[in-house]
């Protein structure tokens, strides 16, 4: 068995190419649903699933309300928009108010699968998927982040360092090597798990 059911990715500057990459590596076998977050105008809504079904070798849905997502592919949610992952783990779509799209996403997904959900946070402005990333920790679920050294904007990752409920830091061309491994290797995701900071386990 698999130790994730969903991975959630969340970026935004620099995005597109970051979290391209990240698909492009991973396995058909990688048996996770990845619901992925990335901020960008509606205009370019097709065109950027259509890129992202080019490079993987996961499926791609574009996401619809009521989606079944805890199955594996890669769910592209709409640009601007949020959503959570009901009891029957169908996708609820709303509009994004604000920057911070991803937050929602993650807090359902740790609510409704715990130490069975992963987040990321690659490379973005301003600070969304550190209140997720916190709800993910508490919940038993698991962190990684993008290097902000290497990031195009490196905001968003650390912000979501800052919150003490991080598990690993890896450069963005080892984000999916370390995916794979924790989620298909036994024993992986306790041995790389990182105990929050006392703060971090404050409602936020």
């Amino acid at each position: 068995m698999p130790a994730f059911d969903v991975v959630v990715i969340v970026a935004s500057f620099g995005g597109p190419a970051a979290l391209s990459d990240v698909v492009a590596a991973l396995p058909a076998t990688f048996p996770a649903a990845v619901l992925a977050v990335q901020h960008r105008t509606p205009a370019i809504d097709t065109l950027f699933a259509a890129a992202l079904a080019r490079r993987a070798a996961l499926p791609v849905t574009p996401a619809h309300e009521g989606l079944q997502v805890d199955r594996p592919g890669i769910v592209v949610l709409p640009a601007r928009h949020t959503g959570a992952v009901d009891d029957e783990g169908r996708l609820r779509l709303a509009p994004g108010a604000g920057h911070r799209l991803a937050n929602p996403l993650m807090a359902s997904v740790a609510q409704r699968y715990g130490r069975r959900a992963l987040g990321v946070v690659l490379t973005g402005r301003l600070d969304d998927g550190a209140i997720g990333i916190r709800a993910l920790k508490r919940a038993g679920g698991r962190a990684v982040v993008q290097d902000p050294a290497g990031a195009a904007a490196p905001d968003m990752p650390s912000a979501a360092l800052a919150t003490g409920c991080v598990d690993l830091v890896m450069p963005l061309e080892r984000i999916a090597a370390t995916l794979i491994t924790l989620t298909m290797a036994p024993g992986a995701a306790d041995l790389f798990r990182v105990p929050p900071s006392p703060w971090a386990t404050l409602a936020a």
